[in-house]
C-alpha cells in the first residue's frame, strides 16, 4: 500500500517549539484522514531546525464506498414533510426514493445514498493546505510583501518550500500537488544550509531520510541526541573528565543543529572560584553549552563542551575559540555578581528600621539584602503585601511549626527571615533559576547554622513529584510555612486554580507540603491550622486600617496559637475566634468582637474549601503510587474521622487496601454490603436513624439462634479493639479486629431471617446489623468501596 511523505521547510523553528509541533503535524493530518475514513498502518513525525517532516505507512489509495439508507416521511405526508425530505437526502423527486411497507406503520419513503470513497491524493490536497493555515504555532509571523493583507500565511518562520509525493514502494510516487499562498507543493528539498543548500529530488521517505543524511542532516531527533551525548561523554572520557548530564539543555541543542559536531573548550582556572552552579548556568543560559566535572571530586574542570552545526575546515578551533571569549565574557560577569554579593551595601543607614523590624543583623550581607528587600517594597501580590511582609508571616508560622516537626523554633524563624534574602542579589537578578541555592552559599559564607543555610534553598523544594523531599527539620518547618502561607493567602482572596489555569502554582504548592508531611511523617492538624491562617488573612483585612500592618495579626495570631498550645495540650481544636480574641488583646485592639465573628464566618468556608483541595491533591498522588481510588474515597468519606491528617490518611489507605485483599476483607465486605442494603432498604420505611438504639441481647437470648448471639458477641468484642486500635493509629490492628467479624457475618447471613414477622425481633436485629455498619466506620466509609 503507498505511504505518504511530508515536509514543511522553513527559516530556522525555535527549538522549544519543534517537538510539539512535529506531534501537532502528526495528530492532524492523521485525524483529518481518518474522519474520511482513510486508515493507515503507522505514523511518525520528525523535526529539525529547518524541517517539519511526516511520514504515514500503509494508507489505501481511495476511502472505503459509503452506502447510507435515510428514512423519510410516510407515502402520503404533507408536501412539506416530501420536499424537506428531498432536499436533506439530495434527490430530485420521488421516483429516486424506495417505498419500504412497515405492518404497523404503513408504508414510507427510504432514499438509498451511496457515495464512493474520496481519493486519497485529492483527500491528502484538501486536508494539507488546511492544517498549515490553522498550524497552532505558539508564536508565529507573516513575511514579504503578502504581509500587508491580514489574510497572508502565518508560520512560525518564512516557509519556503513543501514536499508531498504519495506511493508504493513499487513504483515512483507522484506528488500531491497543492498551493499555500503561493508555495506549489513538489518532490524538492535542500539539505544542511552550508555544507548542501542545492535543491534534492526526492521520491519516497527511505530515500528522503538517505539523501538528507548524505546532505549533512540527521533528520531524527532523537538520533541527534544520542550523537551528542554519546560524543560529548567520549571527548570529556579523552580529556580525563566526565560530563554533567543535562537533559533539558540536550533537547534544546538537538533542536539548533541538523549536523552535529561536538568540540571541546576551555576557559581560565581563575572563574574555579565561582559556585559551580553559577558557572553552569552562564555557560548553559548563554551559550547552550555542557560542562564537565572532575570524576574524582565531583567539581567542575575549567572545560566546556560546545555543539556546532557545521565541519569546520581548521576542525572547530575559530569555533571553539569564539565560544571561549563569550564564556570567559559572561563568567567575568557572574566573577563581579559574586564578589559584589559578598560585600556590604553601600545604603546601610537606609535599612536600619527594616533591619529592626525583621530581626536581622546589618554586619552581615545576607542580612543586609533582606533588610533591601523589604524597604524596596516589593510586592508579592496586591493583595497579600510585600515580600518583606510574607517574610515576616512565614517566619512567625515557621517557629510555630518547628516543634512539630522536630526543628529549633529559633533556627526555623531565623532560616525564615533569610529565606527570600537572595532574590536583591545580583547572581540571582541575572540568573533567577539560582534563587534559594545562592542564598545558601552566602548564608554559609557568613557563618549561618548548617540547617538555616540548607533551609534557605530547601524551603522551595519539592517543585514536582519527582523532585527530593528536604529531611531537615529546619527545611520542612520554613518549606511547610512557605506553602502554607501560599496557599491560604491566594484562597483567602479567591485566586483558586480552576481547570487548566493555575499561575501561581497552587497545585503544585499543595502537592508539596503533602510530600513534606508524608515521607517526613509530621502530624500536622491541617484543618486547625488552615482556620487560624485564613481567619487571620479576613481579621487583618477588617482590623488593619485602624491599627498598622498586616502580618502584626499573624505575629499576635502566631503568639496566641502557642499560647493556647501550652496552656491547654489537651485541646486538639481551638476554636479560632478564641485564638483571634487573644491576638486582638496583644495588639490593644478593643471591642472587636463584631470584627472577629466577620472573619470567622467569611474564614470558615474558604478553610474548609482549601482542605478539600488537600485531599483532592492527595487523591491523585496516592493513585499515581497505584492506590485505588475508592480506597481513598472510603478513608476520606463522613464516616470515617480525622481526615485532615494526611499522613494517617495515606497509612489508612494502605492498611485498607493490604485488608481488602485478603480473603477474610473480601467476604467481610461482603457481608457488609448486604447489611448496609437492608439497612438502606428497611430505614426507608422506618425512617433514618431508627435502628441506631442499643441491641436487646435478652430478645437474641430468647430465639435460642447461635448465630444471632454469636454476632452479636463478636461485634461486643471486635468493636471496642478496633477503636482502640484506630486511637493508637494501629491501622493493621483495627483491620486485624474487624476480620475477627467475618465467620460470624457469613453464619448470621446463613441461618437467620432479618426481617422476621415479629416487629420485635425484626428491629434488633436491624440494631445488631447497625452495630456491623458503625463498627466498620471507625476505619473508613465502606458504602465507597467499589467492586
Amino acid at each position: 500500500m503507498p505511504d505518504l511523505l511530508l515536509e514543511l521547510f522553513s527559516e530556522e523553528i525555535p527549538a522549544r517549539m519543534q517537538r510539539k509541533a512535529a506531534e501537532d503535524l502528526k495528530k492532524l493530518v492523521t485525524d483529518a484522514l481518518v474522519e474520511r475514513g482513510l486508515v493507515y498502518e503507522g505514523a511518525k513525525a520528525y523535526a529539525t531546525p529547518r524541517r517539519l517532516t511526516l511520514h504515514i505507512a500503509e494508507l489505501p489509495v481511495r476511502g472505503r464506498d459509503v452506502r447510507e439508507e435515510r428514512k423519510g416521511p410516510r407515502v402520503g405526508a404533507p408536501e412539506a414533510a416530501v420536499q424537506g425530505f428531498l432536499k436533506a437526502a439530495g434527490l430530485a423527486s420521488l421516483d429516486q426514493a424506495t417505498i419500504v411497507s412497515d405492518p404497523k406503520k404503513g408504508d414510507s419513503y427510504v432514499a438509498i445514498i451511496e457515495k464512493p470513497g474520496q481519493e486519497t491524493v485529492s483527500a491528502i490536497a484538501e486536508i494539507v493546505p488546511q492544517v498549515i493555515r490553522a498550524f497552532p504555532w505558539p508564536k508565529s509571523m507573516r513575511w514579504g510583501k503578502a504581509s500587508a493583507a491580514g489574510a497572508s500565511l502565518r508560520w512560525v518562520r518564512p516557509l519556503h518550500s513543501i514536499l508531498c509525493t504519495f506511493g508504493p514502494e513499487t513504483e515512483d510516487p507522484e506528488v500531491v500537488h497543492f498551493e499555500v499562498d503561493g508555495i506549489a507543493s513538489g518532490n524538492v528539498t535542500r539539505g544542511h544550509r552550508f555544507h548542501a543548500p542545492e535543491p534534492i529530488t526526492v521520491k519516497r521517505f527511505e530515500d528522503y531520510v538517505a539523501k538528507l543524511e548524505k546532505a549533512k542532516v540527521v533528520l531524527d531527533a532523537d538520533r541527534r541526541k544520542e550523537i551528542i551525548a554519546t560524543d560529548a561523554k567520549n571527548l570529556a572520557f579523552a580529556a580525563g573528565l566526565e560530563l554533567v548530564e543535562d537533559e533539558g539543555l540536550l533537547e534544546e541543542v538537538a533542536g539548533l543543529v541538523e549536523w552535529p559536531v561536538v568540540l571541546l573548550g576551555d576557559f581560565e582556572e581563575r572563574f574555579l572560584e565561582i559556585p559551580g552552579e553559577a558557572i553552569r548556568a552562564t555557560i548553559r543560559a548563554n551559550q547552550k553549552c555542557f560542562v564537565l566535572r572532575d570524576p574524582n571530586s565531583g567539581e567542575l574542570a575549567n572545560r566546556f563542551i560546545p555543539v556546532s552545526n557545521l565541519m569546520a575546515s581548521d576542525g572547530g578551533l575559530a569555533i571553539t575559540a569564539g565560544n571561549g571569549r563569550v564564556v570567559r565574557a559572561r563568567l567575568s560577569d557572574a566573577a563581579y555578581f559574586w564578589q559584589t554579593d559578598r560585600g556590604p551595601l553601600p545604603d546601610l543607614d537606609t535599612l536600619r528600621g527594616c533591619a529592626d523590624k525583621l530581626e536581622l543583623d546589618l554586619a552581615k550581607p545576607l542580612d543586609q539584602r533582606m533588610a533591601k528587600l523589604d524597604r524596596l517594597g516589593v510586592v508579592f501580590h496586591a493583595k497579600l503585601g510585600t515580600q518583606g511582609e510574607r517574610v515576616q508571616r512565614i517566619a512567625a508560622l515557621a517557629k510555630e511549626l518547628a516543634p512539630i516537626v522536630g526543628a529549633d523554633p529559633a533556627l526555623a524563624e531565623r532560616a525564615a527571615r533569610l529565606a527570600k534574602a537572595d532574590l536583591p542579589t545580583e547572581m540571582v537578578g541575572e540568573f533567577p533559576e539560582l534563587q534559594g541555592l545562592m542564598g545558601r552559599k552566602y548564608a554559609e559564607l557568613q557563618g549561618e547554622n548548617p540547617s538555616v543555610a540548607a533551609a534557605i534553598e530547601e524551603h522551595y523544594k519539592p517543585l514536582g513529584p519527582s523532585d527530593r523531599v528536604p529531611t531537615d527539620p529546619v527545611s520542612v518547618a520554613v518549606a511547610l510555612a512557605d506553602k502554607l502561607d501560599t496557599l491560604v493567602g491566594f484562597w483567602a482572596i479567591d485566586e483558586k486554580p480552576t481547570g487548566s489555569k493555575d499561575p501561581y502554582a497552587l497545585r503544585r504548592a499543595a502537592l508539596g507540603l503533602i510530600r513534606l508531611v508524608v515521607e517526613n511523617g509530621v502530624r500536622l492538624p491541617l484543618e486547625k491550622w488552615l482556620h487560624y491562617q485564613v481567619n487571620g488573612f479576613e481579621f487583618a483585612w477588617l482590623a488593619a486600617p485602624r491599627w498598622g500592618a498586616v502580618d502584626q495579626v499573624f505575629a499576635a495570631l502566631n503568639t496566641a496559637l502557642s499560647q493556647a498550645s501550652k496552656s491547654d495540650l489537651d485541646r486538639s481544636f481551638l476554636d479560632a475566634s478564641d485564638a483571634l480574641m487573644q491576638a486582638a488583646r496583644l495588639l490593644n485592639v478593643d471591642n472587636e468582637a463584631e470584627l472577629i465573628r466577620q472573619a470567622v464566618a467569611a474564614g470558615k468556608p474558604k478553610a474548609l474549601d482549601l482542605l478539600s483541595f488537600f485531599h483532592d491533591r492527595l487523591k491523585v498522588m496516592l493513585r499515581d503510587q497505584g492506590a485505588r481510588h475508592d480506597l481513598v474515597d472510603a478513608v476520606l468519606g463522613e464516616g470515617a474521622s480525622g481526615n485532615d491528617d494526611l499522613l494517617l490518611i495515606t497509612r489508612r489507605v494502605a492498611a485498607l487496601g493490604r485488608f481488602l485483599d485478603t480473603e477474610d476483607g473480601r467476604n467481610l465486605l461482603a457481608g457488609y454490603r448486604r447489611a448496609a442494603n437492608i439497612l438502606k432498604a428497611e430505614e426507608k420505611k422506618d425512617g433514618e436513624g431508627a435502628f441506631a438504639g442499643a441491641v436487646h441481647l435478652q430478645l437474641i437470648a430468647e430465639t435460642g439462634l447461635i448465630e444471632e448471639k454469636a454476632l452479636a458477641v463478636a461485634l461486643a468484642q471486635a468493636t471496642p479493639k478496633a477503636e482502640a486500635a484506630v486511637a493508637a493509629e494501629d491501622y493493621e490492628g483495627a483491620m486485624a479486629a474487624l476480620a475477627e467479624l467475618r465467620p460470624a457475618v457469613d453464619a448470621f447471613f446463613d441461618k437467620v431471617t432479618v426481617n422476621d414477622p415479629d416487629p420485635a425481633l425484626r428491629a434488633n436485629r436491624l440494631r445488631l446489623l447497625n452495630q456491623l455498619r458503625e463498627a466498620t466506620r471507625a476505619v473508613a466509609d465502606f458504602d465507597r468501596i467499589a467492586g
